[in-house]
């Protein structure tokens, strides 16, 4: 589609969403980034605000009136959002960060008292949804949430995803499924509760064990979940469980319903009942669909809490596939150096790089597909956080300059996320500078001990000390959690100073972050660095027990790129010991071009 047919497009979208907002009285429609499950990345159906913006970022808002339209995003996707709404007249509405609500400060200070806004309270979130009310009753200003607006202008809009759902089965799956419910259905009894309806798709794929592919890049598939003491009902497409595996869950008493009854089922719980819900992680309008008569004790998902503590077997498995995947990104940088080095070599652009390394990737055993979309950005791309290149209009990578590859897998014994930045040509004395302040970020925080519940945001000025101290910074949290064969992005750790350091957030054994400082130059180069770790005991002492992390990834890091000068004795010392450690572990699974790769990329300096 040329830019001229894409520009008359989206113009008939927002002007058909605007007749629609005019027919319902409407002064204010917001489209959230959101799905009935909250989700990060979307199913088609649910992405309303890329359809009628055209910003395909993972976080924004949108809102339209009859005069206005803009996407509140943060500074991860302004560039990208510059590009993508360029031209359309749909503003770019600069945020700090991406849990900013200053979309709901700008209603507050544009509609006038009896004005009325709309969102679907079956995508808002109920935390956000309350906020909202808040701020706008106290304003004077109507709030709906009957409307789904985009349902009668969106004439192609996706149907329910229809993939099967399948099992994660052991050796993967050490905890079985009935443990999982036993343990769950413990922690509801601690709070009182004797129902937990679960909509978050991570959640109910942990508790289950069972994976889908309903959701680009995380394993999941959509449903709803109600736990009761002695059943549990999982609310998902028909046709999406086979027979075979209805069987073994009636086996552990988990009866399949329809997708469509989960909000029936909350609305016919019996007066007395206590529910237990994640005002986090659930819609309003699931809320709303819970009887007056019912007790609500609101609290953290059990689950967020049991699958972010990885169990020593999990580890096992995790180790193993980091192997796999090193082994895969070592094939990879062979033939990127070899094809870079060669003269007589086709322009090589920023999509290839994803291309190769998905195909390294898909070679190596218990492979499923990438766990994100890759960032391959060359020279001012690297700069732009979560950049995508398409043809046309990627970068051919040639000339002098650094090249930034954030990529990972999902495998049935783990999630992968790495970013490593190589040189092209000869790096400049200001990009070593960089590279090497964000490999002090790296190690320092790679480094660390600290008090067992300490919060996890707390952490995060360990990495970004070595940076602030040249008087430079990054716009994006230092590390998030990751999933164990499920997202990429888990909580309820989060490295990030726009983080509360609430209780939730503890540091406790057993969990997987990424620590990934970086330094991005607009225009010119962006640097990120990124491994994954392992929360473990590191020693008791009379003053209780303190937590230091294991270095899970296992990729050399580039020394090209560093100035030694900047590298005291110990972070030297450090960089050596990974890279032995990466050799060790890798060269049993590589040879050839790759091993000669990694021989010389782990060389001590």
């Amino acid at each position: 589609m040329s830019n001229q047919d894409f520009q008359r497009e989206r113009a008939e979208r927002l002007g058909a969403l605007r007749a629609a907002m005019a027919r319902h009285q409407v002064d204010a429609f917001i489209v959230p980034s959101s799905d009935p499950h909250l989700s990060e990345y979307l199913p088609g159906r649910w992405k309303g605000r890329e359809w009628v913006s055209g910003f395909t970022g993972s976080v924004g808002t949108f809102i339209a009136t009859a005069a206005f339209a803009g996407v509140w995003t943060d500074g991860r996707y302004w560039t990208q959002a510059e590009h993508e709404l360029a031209g359309s007249g749909i503003e770019l509405m600069k945020i700090p960060a991406a849990a900013s609500l200053q979309h709901i400060d700008w209603l507050v200070a544009t509609l006038q008292p009896g004005q009325t806004v709309a969102v679907d309270a079956r995508v808002l979130g109920l935390a956000v949804a309350r906020l909202l009310s808040d701020a706008l009753a106290a304003r004077g200003i109507k709030l709906r949430t009957d409307l789904d607006l985009l349902d009668e202008v969106w004439a192609e809009r996706p149907a329910l995803p229809a993939a099967p759902v399948f099992e994660h089965e052991a050796p993967y799956a050490v905890l079985p499924r009935a443990d999982k419910l036993a343990a769950t259905r413990a922690a509801m009894r601690e709070l009182g509760a004797d129902h937990h309806f679960i909509s978050t798709l991570d959640d109910i794929a942990y508790l289950f064990n069972l994976r889908g592919s309903d959701v680009n890049f995380n394993p999941v598939f959509v449903a709803h979940a109600l736990v009761e003491p002695e059943t549990a009902t999982l609310f998902v497409g028909d046709g999406k469980v086979p027979a075979a595996l209805r069987d073994r869950l009636l086996e552990d008493s988990v009866q399949v319903a329809p997708y469509e009854e989960a909000r029936t089922a909350l609305a016919a719980l019996e007066a007395g009942a206590t529910l237990l819900l994640d005002p986090r992680r659930i819609t309003a309008g699931m809320r709303a669909a819970v009887p007056a008569g019912v007790r609500v004790v609101e609290s953290v998902n059990p689950t967020t809490f049991a699958k972010s503590r990885k169990l020593e077997g999990e580890a096992v498995h995790v180790r193993a596939t980091m192997e796999q995947d090193g082994a895969a990104l070592c094939e990879f940088y062979a033939w990127l150096e070899a094809t870079l080095a060669d003269p007589n070599r086709a322009p090589l652009d920023e999509v290839a790089i994803d291309e190769h390394i998905t195909a390294a990737r898909a070679r190596r055993p218990g492979f499923v597909s990438p766990s994100f979309a890759t960032i391959a950005g060359f020279n001012p791309n690297g700069a732009i956080m979560h950049y995508r290149a398409q043809r046309p209009g990627c970068a051919t990578i040639e000339g002098n300059g650094l090249l930034l590859i954030d990529s990972g897998g999902q495998y049935l014994g783990g999630t992968t996320d790495i970013t490593r930045v190589v040189p092209v040509g000869t790096p400049s004395n200001e990009q070593k500078r960089d590279f090497t302040l964000v490999l002090k970020g790296l190690i320092a925080l790679s480094s660390a001990r600290f008090p067992r519940g300490t919060k996890s945001p707390m952490l995060d000025a360990i990495a970004r000390a070595p940076i602030w101290a040249a008087g430079i910074d990054y716009g994006h949290g230092t590390g998030h959690g990751v999933g164990y064969f499920l997202n990429v992005h888990e909580g309820p750790q989060s490295i990030s100073p726009t983080t509360a350091p609430e209780p939730h957030t503890a540091m406790e054994p057993g969990m997987i972050t990424s620590i990934e400082p970086g330094i991005y130059r607009p225009g010119h180069w962006g640097i990120r660095l990124e491994n994954l770790v392992l929360n473990r005991t590191a020693a008791t002492t009379e003053f209780g027990e303190y937590l230091g992390f294991e270095t899970l990834t296992l990729c050399p890091i580039d020394t090209r790129c560093l100035d030694l000068s900047l590298l005291r004795a110990d972070e030297i010392a450090w960089l050596n010991d990974y890279h032995a450690q990466v050799a060790a572990r890798l060269s049993p699974h590589v040879d050839g071009a790759a091993r000669r790769w990694l021989d010389t990329r782990t060389r001590p300096i």
